[in-house]
């Protein structure tokens, strides 16, 4: 799994990034889910996202938040210090992470599955360790012109979830409730782990 490029890695370490955080990108992102109990965030870069939740959620509410780039996880850490035992960043792999099944009641990924290569595989990490009833919820760069444009420019390495390809491979993996929204350039994503009781149920 690739690092961050520089680029990326300095914008999110970076004291704007973590005030648009706050005030939009976050409750955007989020689609109304509000997190809850154990908190995993992958790829959470900086942990600009991971301290926003932090800071708007119930003292009850721990988040831990990964990358693979150590950087990227020293900084977070750094950032969260604040929230004491609240908080917690290592480094991971997103393709095979380093956590018990159902471990999480929720599993957030933000705008960081196209630097996986393998989103698939990332996200069946993410549902394996999601408890049962637990919510995945995430946002990503679908492949559009810009997109392919910007990173190919920047060098960083990537491969982009097509239109219509997200929906079909969430509802392979144990999860129900599911619901894709997409626009032209990003696909906003909810879904619930499924539970002994649930059965499968695309919302489309």
């Amino acid at each position: 799994m690739p690092s961050m490029s520089t680029i990326e890695s300095l914008f999110c370490r970076s004291v704007p990034w973590e005030a648009v955080t706050g005030r939009w990108v976050l409750p955007w992102a989020l689609q109304n889910v509000q997190p809850r109990g154990r908190v995993l965030e992958i790829g959470g870069g900086g942990g600009a996202m991971a301290a926003q939740i932090l800071a708007t959620s119930p003292d009850d509410v721990e988040v831990t938040v990964t990358d693979f780039d150590p950087v990227m996880v020293a900084t977070a850490a750094d950032r969260l210090r604040r929230f004491g035992d609240r908080a917690h960043a290592q480094v991971a792999d997103a393709t095979a992470l380093p956590f018990e099944d159902g471990g999480f009641d929720t599993v957030v990924t933000f705008i960081m599955l196209h630097h996986v290569v393998d989103w698939e595989q990332a996200l069946g990490e993410a549902v394996r360790v999601l408890a049962p009833g637990g919510m995945l919820v995430g946002y990503d760069l679908l492949g559009s012109a810009p997109a392919r444009l910007l990173h190919h420019l920047e060098g960083a390495p990537h491969r982009f979830i097509n239109r219509d390809e997200l929906r079909p491979h969430l509802a392979s993996l144990p999860l129900t409730d599911i619901k894709v929204r997409e626009n032209t350039v990003l696909t906003r994503f909810q879904a619930r782990a499924v539970s002994t009781q649930s059965s499968y149920q695309t919302i489309i």
